[in-house]
């Protein structure tokens, strides 16, 4: 059984570590990089969890930490909302986990007023872009790619209109 988690400016540490790993796991899932992210001073992970405007939640499962997502205002339109930093541990993949994580994210996001859920994922990774779809995601025609040294990567958009 999943148990979501809201993390608080007090539990920075767990959410630093849960996010490492998850920049370590899959690299060329992020924009951060682990070396960028790891360099963050404790105070810069604190002002994370203490955004008003923000969610960071986490999926436990028998008492470990297995999936992470936030929910923060779009960087490109603050009316919508964005889906960030998404990430199940690989052994727990498969178990719904990140469809609970998605969840709560979208919870977050209505109860904020905000009109849309945006996010990019990798056009490779075919199980994310399935998670997506099954929870109404649809492609809005964006498409990207991650910072050198990773610019082969492309990406593309989804969104999920909030009031529907």
């Amino acid at each position: 059984m999943v148990h979501i988690q809201r993390l608080h400016a007090e539990q920075w540490a767990r959410g630093r570590d849960l996010r490492l790993r998850a920049l370590r796991d899959a690299p060329d899932a992020f924009w951060a990089t682990a070396d960028d992210e790891a360099a963050l001073s404790p105070a810069r992970w604190r002002a994370r969890l203490e955004r008003a405007d923000a969610a960071t939640v986490v999926a436990v499962v028998e008492g470990t930490d297995a999936g992470l997502a936030v929910g923060a205002p779009h960087h490109d339109d603050p009316d919508d909302a964005g889906l960030y930093a998404m990430w199940v541990d690989p052994s727990f993949r498969g178990r719904g986990i990140g469809d609970a994580l998605v969840a709560a994210v979208v919870v977050w996001a209505r109860a904020a007023g905000h009109r849309r859920l945006r996010l990019e994922v990798a056009d490779h990774n075919t199980s994310a872009v399935r998670l997506y779809e099954r929870a109404g995601f649809v492609a809005t025609g964006a498409h990207g790619r991650l910072p050198p040294p990773r610019d082969h990567i492309t990406e593309h958009e989804r969104a999920l209109d909030l009031h529907r």
